[in-house]
């Protein structure tokens, strides 16, 4: 029996199988769903001096824990439900981290009021297209750049914590803002072939 063709990746998705499994399925694609915006927000926040891999893995409880990432439920959680995060042994229990979740759910319901929806307003900062960058190696992909630095004040400005340009830049290339996969990887043709580079 033939033997499938051997796919390349990005390297640092070679690790694990749920990165690989991330790396394929999520990381850069395009979202314009509005919770799942959300979601990346608080993860790529709870990641800050961790690992993804380790986020990846408590995923599923964070949903459970966080009301599937509903802003507008997370608004309205109150001392009692952030006693029952600081006890649960299935996130990363973190007070500052947990607390800039429901400011920042706040927040987001005032973006989506404002503009519409928070996926009109954030797209605004890669004037509507995703970034096709061109790096070969994981060496070379940057931690933050213009447009997440940009992204981070304006953020800042309107409330949000945990919302510096690192975790911004991360953010982008999970909702895939910017297309950072290696050029050597299969996933680089796959997503936003046509966009104009920079």
């Amino acid at each position: 029996m033939p033997q499938a063709p051997e796919i390349s990746r990005c390297e640092w998705a070679e690790s694990s199988t749920l990165l690989r499994r991330y790396h394929d399925r999520e990381w850069g694609v395009p979202v314009h769903r509005d919770r799942k915006h959300f979601e990346f927000l608080i993860l790529d926040a709870f990641q800050a001096g961790l690992s993804w891999n380790l986020v990846l893995r408590k995923r599923t409880a964070f949903r459970r824990a966080f009301a599937n990432f509903n802003p507008r439920r997370i608004a309205e959680f109150t001392g009692r439900e952030v006693r029952r995060l600081m006890t649960d042994p299935g996130i990363i229990r973190n007070r500052g981290k947990i607390d800039a979740t429901i400011v920042n759910a706040h927040r987001f319901l005032d973006v989506q009021k404002e503009f519409g929806s928070f996926d009109r307003y954030i797209w605004s900062f890669v004037n509507d297209r995703p970034i096709l960058n061109h790096h070969r190696r994981l060496s070379d992909l940057p931690a933050k750049t213009t447009e997440a630095e940009t992204m981070s004040r304006d953020l800042k400005q309107r409330g949000f914590k945990f919302v510096g340009p690192t975790i911004c830049y991360a953010y982008m290339q999970a909702a895939g803002l910017v297309n950072d996969h290696t050029i050597g990887c299969y996933r680089y043709d796959q997503l936003n072939p046509r966009v104009t580079s920079r």
